[in-house]
């Protein structure tokens, strides 16, 4: 089993192997491998990939971004730390900087390939978009409209709204406009710490 040293690392990091144009195909599969093998669980695979960008003199802030992505897209809520350590190794990219980030940006990979993965969040807001996109922006039924402007209660404006820090047992369950009654977006994958459907309140 190899065991690098930081002085390798750093040495390696220096290196510059420019085995694929950046703007062409080679930038566009190595960075699909990369993300596909985050998705895959493959930490393996991740780092190989990861090590190829690195030496290819890769944009290491375009790698950390693919990083935060994958931590909503891939994991999301079946482990909602992933993206602390996602955006985490953003920040240290920042602060030190390569070739010292590379073991940042080697251990948000290995944490986000190790983790359980849902992409029930992305689903959810792609059909949301696709809902505006199609309907356009609906208006909020009353009970959901400001009413702390003057006049709003003549207009209706709050009427019947309960608060579930006052009342949570007659909380309102659906707040979408009223065209979209019942319509359901988020179906959790009970994956990780996802629950199923039917805990999603909890």
């Amino acid at each position: 089993q190899v065991s690098p040293t930081l002085s390798d690392v750093e040495s390696a990091a220096q290196q510059r192997v420019l085995a694929y144009d950046r703007a062409g195909d080679g930038h566009y599969d190595t960075v699909s491998a990369f993300i596909k093998s985050i998705r895959g669980n493959d930490p393996d695979g991740a780092l190989y990939w990861l090590a190829a960008m690195v030496a290819a003199g890769e944009d290491p802030r375009f790698i950390v971004r693919r990083l935060i992505i994958a931590a909503s897209e891939d994991v999301g809520n079946a482990d909602p730390r992933a993206l602390l350590v996602a955006v985490a190794a953003a920040q240290a990219l920042e602060h030190v900087g390569l070739p010292e980030a590379q073991l940042n940006l080697a251990q948000a990979a290995v944490y986000l390939a190790r983790a359980p993965k849902s992409n029930a969040s992305a689903q959810a807001i792609w059909q949301a978009r696709a809902e505006v996109r199609e309907r356009g922006i609906l208006a909020p039924p009353p009970e959901l409209r400001d009413a702390h402007y003057r006049g709003a209660a003549t207009r209706g404006h709050g009427t019947g709204y309960v608060s579930p820090h006052a009342d949570p047992g007659r909380a309102l369950d659906d707040h979408l406009p009223e065209a979209l009654a019942g319509r359901t977006y988020y179906v959790p994958s009970g994956n990780g710490e996802e629950g199923s459907d039917g805990d999603r309140d909890g």
